[in-house]
């Protein structure tokens, strides 16, 4: 079983944590035993019930429970650090040690923790999903029952965000819209990059003609999901759209992205991002702090200013579940649903076998920031999504 950071979707992961449950006799050989298995580089740390190896791909721990404490073991071990010290703070006042992947009452001994839902029962805390765990208010939040109701991968209906081979894409829209269909949605949309876009490939325009005929065809082929004809349109320097309206009013969802910063100030790319929020033919805004987890944190911006324009245009913000951005953050998606901005979690998928994944990445990436589905777009049909596009173009 996963833990640590891995399993509350942290967007870095120092090193990949497991649990293992096993006999107290036993622990020994089964650290033992993992560490000898052939992709095992050497051993990096080890102690009376964990260890630590080194592989090709980086370092993994795997730490051992006795059945009857693996609930508390998995809990303390998933973490975070300042979860974990709050409930150790907790437990003392309701006569409990957690301590060590361990729940002991020190006049009764070892408590029952077979299951994380009956240590938080012991604290008096309804169960508190992992992706929340760091220290952020959401004990207090537990104790008057208030915790979200978490955005899953079942309440995903639909992709709003990926690219074919008409821009830097490796897959053709067919492959794309049948990959999507076998996950389950009921629709996607092709949202490929506008001509100016830093990637290596981009949609010329004298090709949207044509790649609207493809969408077309592929429908045809492929009737039970629907196809929407997107764009990911880039915002130039001065905060205009690389495509003309007469050309964007013609796709049934636009998404804006700032992609270069080229050299400009904060205040510089607030407005850039506030000129294309503000216009009638833009829906999302995709992975705005344009960030690269545990390499730059992205754009030093007045988000919630960014996010009071989104809320007053109806111009949804996304999450993001491209490895490489996991774009809001869960701290910026909380403060967006707070400022009533719509959210779309989308892939923003290059490859076809990778759209399940990017997405999973992405509702963890939102559960971090305390999503439900109400709060998102593509939780909605088809239909809904169209009239969230129309409703902010009948605005003008």
């Amino acid at each position: 079983m996963s833990v640590g950071s891995l399993r509350r979707c942290a967007p870095d992961v120092g090193d990949v944590s497991l649990l293992a449950i096993a006999d107290r006799t036993r622990i020994p050989d089964v650290l033992a035993g993992f560490a000898s298995l052939p992709f095992v580089g050497c051993v990096l740390a080890q102690s009376p019930t964990a260890v630590t190896v080194a592989t090709e791909r980086g370092a993994i721990t795997v730490h051992v429970s006795p059945p009857q404490q693996r609930g508390a073991a998995m809990l303390w071990h998933t973490g975070s650090r300042r979860h974990n010290d709050q409930l150790s703070a907790r437990a003392a006042r309701f006569g409990f040690r957690f301590s060590k992947g361990e729940l002991v009452h020190p006049v009764r001994g070892g408590a029952e923790a077979i299951s994380e839902p009956i240590v938080y029962r012991h604290l008096g805390l309804p169960y508190i999903p992992p992706e929340l765990r760091e220290g952020a208010g959401e004990i207090d939040t537990a104790e008057r029952g208030e915790l979200p109701i978490l955005v899953g991968d079942s309440h995903i209906r639909g992709d709003l965000h990926m690219h074919s081979t008409w821009s830097d894409g490796r897959d053709s829209i067919a492959t794309m819209v049948s990959a999507s269909q076998q996950l389950g949605y009921e629709y996607i949309a092709i949202t490929d990059h506008s001509q100016s876009a830093f990637s290596s490939r981009k949609l010329a325009l004298d090709d949207v003609a044509r790649q609207r005929e493809e969408i077309v065809a592929v429908r045809g082929r492929i009737p039970d999901i629907a196809v929407l004809h997107g764009v990911e349109v880039d915002i130039l320097k001065d905060g205009s759209l690389d495509f003309e309206d007469d050309v964007l009013e013609h796709f049934d969802i636009v998404l804006a992205s700032l992609h270069d910063h080229g050299g400009q100030t904060s205040g510089e790319l607030m407005a850039r991002y506030l000129r294309a929020i503000r216009h009638p033919l833009v829906n999302v805004i995709t992975h705005p702090a344009n960030r690269t987890p545990a390499l730059s944190p992205g754009y030093d911006l007045d988000f919630d200013t960014l996010f009071t324009a989104a809320a007053e245009t109806g111009t949804a913000m996304e999450v993001d579940g491209a490895p490489g951005h996991l774009d809001m953050d869960g701290a910026l998606a909380r403060r967006a649903i707070q400022a009533g901005v719509t959210i779309t979690i989308d892939s923003d998928c290059h490859r076809s076998e990778a759209l399940g994944r990017q997405m999973r990445f992405g509702v963890g990436t939102a559960r971090r920031g305390w999503v439900e589905p109400r709060h998102v777009l593509n939780t909605r049909g088809v239909d809904q999504v169209r009239e969230f596009v129309a409703a902010k173009r009948a605005r003008g």
